[in-house]
């Protein structure tokens, strides 16, 4: 993974680059792209990741898997190492969406060992599975997410849509501002929780990640303060979007799977580095704790991309039967990666 889970390529300087199955020169996502790269190659039916910013549904669009990110404090942590308190999730990958609602179920339930994970009981979703979405009502989210969205991202959408009769569109209010103040919140309480370890073994972290630690250390707390007033502003506006909409779509990540050690890329013209702006359509939905399925599209391009299905809080389940919909209509899929024959 990425060191400390603050990356998005998993290119760990200590042990080197977790690669993508479809294509071993390209990234498997991150930060938990080791797991995601595990279960797309087949070594794994099915493991877990941590997403505080994105962290499980860009390698699930790199990878070509299902992803789990689910609401937050509905999954305990304990066991996992933190990086910022108020965001991180965990949740699983699969390649198939019964794997995926069966590990989700296997895990829910309060656990006073994580202080954030909430007093609900099991709200079973693998039952339900088989009796479809219903009349949930799909739109999908334009402004935001169809700009700095290339053809691949856009065409994998559109399929899912039309899959779901999604045609409507919606926007979430000011989520360009959202993804800063998520960026300020990360690198503030990541710094802070770090602090101590800089200060004795500054020299023992990757340099990408120590540098933006200690950047995080140094933020005034006014911008931390006001990122955090603005969230549950922009909380309560996009709350409001669910009560003429079930479950929303947007693209997972801009791109497909990049390739290892590239540090640019392009959108709209515009050359941008390629590790912070993986999360561009991710952030926006985590800094708030929505539940997420991410869904994989295998049919857009060479390589796999995913799409986000976002529900209100708790509502797991109607994500879960509108993906087992996509899964049996083949619209998005997770065969096992097979790499291409390598001449000898």
């Amino acid at each position: 993974m990425g060191e400390y889970a603050y990356d998005f390529v998993t290119d760990n300087a200590h042990d080197g680059p977790t690669r993508n199955p479809h294509d071993l020169t390209r990234s498997a996502g991150g930060s938990s792209g080791g797991c995601g790269a595990a279960v797309a190659a087949g070594l794994v039916p099915l493991s877990l990741g941590t997403d505080t910013n994105g962290s499980i549904r860009v390698p699930s669009s790199f990878c070509g898997i299902w992803g789990l990110k689910p609401t937050y404090g509905r999954l305990s942590r304990a066991g996992s190492f933190p990086f910022v308190d108020s965001l991180d999730h965990i949740g699983p990958f699969a390649r198939s969406v019964a794997d995926l609602a069966v590990a989700y179920d296997a895990m829910q339930g309060p656990d006073p060992r994580d202080h954030a994970c909430a007093q609900r009981p099991t709200e079973p979703s693998f039952p339900t599975l088989e009796s479809g979405p219903g009349d949930l009502r799909v739109a999908t989210l334009g402004g935001y997410f169809e700009k700095n969205c290339p053809p691949p991202a856009r065409s994998a959408v559109a399929a899912v849509a039309s899959a779901l009769g999604g045609g409507r569109r919606v926007e979430l209010p000011e989520a360009a501002i959202a993804r800063s103040a998520a960026f300020l919140i990360t690198a503030s309480e990541g710094g802070q929780f770090h602090l101590e370890r800089l200060k004795k073994r500054a020299a023992d972290f990757d340099p990408a990640a120590r540098d933006r630690f200690l950047a995080g250390a140094l933020l005034p707390a006014a911008w931390y303060l006001q990122a955090q007033k603005f969230r549950g502003w922009y909380r309560a506006q996009v709350l409001e979007l669910f009560r003429h909409a079930d479950v929303l779509l947007a693209p997972a990540t801009p791109v497909s799977a990049t390739l290892v050690g590239q540090e640019l890329m392009t959108l709209e013209g515009v050359e941008l580095p390629v590790r912070p702006n993986l999360g561009l359509f991710t952030q926006p939905i985590s800094f708030i704790g929505l539940p997420v399925v991410a869904a994989p599209v295998h049919t857009v391009g060479p390589l796999p991309i995913g799409v986000q299905l976002i529900a209100a809080p708790w509502n797991e389940a109607a994500l879960l039967r509108v993906a087992r919909v996509l899964e049996q209509s083949g619209v998005c899929t997770a065969p096992v990666a097979q790499l291409p024959a390598i001449a000898a």
